[in-house]
């Protein structure tokens, strides 16, 4: 199963919105999601540094995938922070 997702935030998957994006990858345990660019290598997206990788820009389009029970409620959940600018959003305190 996929999606794919145009990103949201200013900067991207870069900083901030990637650290986001990674801590949630990895809470989607024990489904393993991957990220692409359409067409590309899928990569682990519980990864900080396969996600920093991909070098994807505010507007960018990246696939996500996961297989098994659980993974439509993880793509949901991720495709949903991706849509979110998360520059914008109040920093945990």
């Amino acid at each position: 199963m996929q999606r794919e997702v145009t990103v949201a935030s200013a900067s991207g998957l870069h900083a901030r919105p990637a650290a986001i994006f990674v801590r949630a990858a990895m809470a989607a345990a024990p489904v393993a999601v991957t990220i692409s660019r359409p067409g590309g290598r899928p990569l682990n997206a519980a990864s900080a540094l396969s996600v920093l990788s991909l070098g994807v820009e505010q507007g960018t389009t990246v696939v996500l995938a996961a297989d098994g029970d659980g993974a439509e409620a993880a793509l949901d959940r991720l495709a949903a922070l991706l849509e979110t600018d998360l520059d914008a959003e109040p920093a945990d305190g």
